[in-house]
């Protein structure tokens, strides 16, 4: 059985799809045999913004005590569950700052001899995002295609993943509750089977 890490980042609670996903998942992955933890940016207070003072600290080798929190849940971690909405075309400021203050040179990736080397391998990550307007809409406009390539290659291939999926629901803004029932079944059923896949919860 894997561990597995959720990072939610949505402000709202319990009025989200975002929320309601979440809950689902902790409950249904743990039901499976799963270790489960969950980092509520929001709720825990996460500070998103990368200062000159963290920037110092981690080239010095004294990287922060919040970020060291954050940085163990990973490591111990054999599956990473990224779930938050898209605004203005992107992640919220408090997921981008995540992956600013806690995927940090040294702990997330080095370079060897000029190289980037991953240091997060043996683990997979699946990232799920809703987002207000139509699905169709952001497929045609090229925007799944861009947010996976700044997320999925851009940050957790970088980083060293072995195996990464992403996941997005449209159209939230007029969804009926029931349709949006659906999709959580759907999006629970589809991270629980991309984390399990060939064994690979075992892998580690």
């Amino acid at each position: 059985m894997a561990k597995i890490l959720i990072v939610y980042a949505h402000p709202e609670a319990p009025s989200s799809f975002n929320f309601d996903l979440k809950e689902r998942l902790a409950e249904r992955l743990g039901a499976r045999g799963h270790t489960v933890s969950v980092r509520d940016l929001y709720a825990s207070g996460f500070d998103p913004v990368l200062s000159s003072d963290d920037l110092a600290a981690i080239k010095g080798k004294s990287v922060p005590d919040d970020i060291k929190t954050e940085q163990s849940f990973v490591r111990d971690a054999d599956a990473m569950v990224f779930i938050y909405p898209i605004w203005w075309s992107g992640p919220p400021a408090m997921a981008k700052g995540y992956f600013d203050r806690v995927m940090t040179n040294g702990f997330a990736y080095e370079f060897r001899g000029g190289v980037k080397a991953g240091l997060l391998s043996g683990r997979r990550a699946i990232v799920v995002n809703s987002h207000g307007n139509a699905a169709k809409d952001y497929d045609e406009r090229g925007y799944y295609a861009a947010m996976k390539l700044l997320a999925d290659d851009g940050v957790l291939k970088y980083c060293g993943f072995d195996a990464v999926e992403h996941i997005f629901y449209g159209g939230m803004a007029a969804k009926p509750r029931e349709e949006k029932e659906t999709d959580i079944e759907g999006a629970v059923e589809a991270v629980a089977g991309f984390i399990e896949k060939d064994g690979a919860a075992d892998d580690r």
